[in-house]
C-alpha cells in the first residue's frame, strides 16, 4: 500500500525505526540502510550469545558471523518495511531476563547445597 508523502511522490509504508530515521526521504536511504544493518548486527550477535549456552572454537564463530554479516543484508531490506528490529530487541530483552534468572537460580542452587 503507498501512502503520499509531503512533496507528492508515494512511498511505502515504512517500519517505525526506518520511519524515525528518515528512510522516507530518498537522500538519507543509504544512510538509513547501514544504520539499521549495524543495528540489526548487533542485536544479532546479542541474541545470538544469549541464545547458545555453549562456547563454539573460533573458526566455527568467524564462519557464523561471516554467514549471519552477510544474510542480514538481507535481513535489512525486510527491516524496511517490517519490524525486524524491535523483533530482535524484544528477543534480546526476553533472552537476557531469561538468562539472568537462570544465573540467580544457579546462585541460589550453590548456596542451598554450601548450607
Amino acid at each position: 500500500m503507498m501512502i503520499a508523502a509531503n512533496t507528492g511522490t508515494p512511498s511505502p509504508n515504512l517500519a517505525p525505526i526506518a520511519e524515525w530515521l528518515g528512510a522516507a526521504d530518498p537522500s538519507n536511504f543509504v544512510m538509513v540502510f547501514w544504520i539499521m544493518y549495524i543495528i540489526i548486527n548487533a542485536l544479532s550477535i546479542v541474541v545470538f550469545n544469549l541464545g547458545f549456552a555453549r562456547k563454539l572454537p573460533l573458526l566455527k564463530n568467524v564462519v557464523i558471523y561471516a554467514v549471519m554479516f552477510f544474510g542480514n543484508m538481507f535481513i535489512t531490506l525486510f527491516a524496511l518495511t517490517l519490524p525486524v528490529i524491535e523483533s530482535l530487541g524484544i528477543a534480546a530483552l526476553v533472552l537476557g531476563m531469561y538468562k539472568f534468572q537462570l544465573r540467580r537460580h544457579k546462585q541460589e542452587e550453590a548456596s542451598e547445597k554450601s548450607n
